[in-house]
């Protein structure tokens, strides 16, 4: 792949957590989550993005939003459970970022707030549309998602990099 591969990243937080008695890792999902995760996964299916692979986190809400959501999807792409998404700065999300094989063109990050949002920002040097000003606007609510494109490699992904060229959140 050359230095100016077109790349897409899609940041999608998992869905909506319930709060029982157990460690925050543990936290599994809600029943809004349950029903927005799967929603999701059609609207992830919508982009025609066919990814290469995605990072979960390894928290309970994630790993079953993903599991939901994946199954929307025309094929599952390599997953690989990620112990540093969970509680990820943005350092640590660019560091992962950055961390990723050349071979990889279109990469989905299944994680937390305040890093999928933080993450989003950063990158998006622009955005197409009105893409910037909904995520601004909604916040990046649970079972929510940004697609952000860059060329070059992965080694190369920084701040203000990105193109935002799709946000997309239930309950819009």
């Amino acid at each position: 792949m050359s230095a100016d591969t077109p790349r897409r990243i899609v940041l999608l937080r998992h869905a909506k957590a319930d709060w029982p008695q157990v460690s925050d890792h543990e936290r599994p999902l809600a029943d809004r989550g349950r029903t927005d995760a799967p929603v999701a996964g059609r609207k992830l299916a919508d982009t025609g993005i066919p990814f290469d692979l995605a990072l979960c986190s390894t928290a309970t809400r994630t790993r079953e939003t993903w599991k939901l959501a994946v199954q929307e999807l025309p094929e599952r792409p390599r997953t690989v459970y990620e112990e540093r998404l969970y509680e990820a700065s943005l350092g640590d999300l660019l560091a992962l970022l950055n961390e990723t094989p050349d071979e990889v063109t279109d990469l989905l990050l299944i994680g937390h707030n305040p890093g999928m949002h933080a993450l989003a920002d950063a990158l998006a040097g622009t955005a197409e549309g009105d893409a910037l000003q909904r995520m601004s606007r909604g916040g990046f609510p649970t079972a929510a998602f940004a697609v952000v494109g860059f060329s070059g490699s992965w080694k190369s992904v920084e701040h203000g990099v990105g193109t935002l060229i799709d946000y997309w959140a239930p309950h819009d």
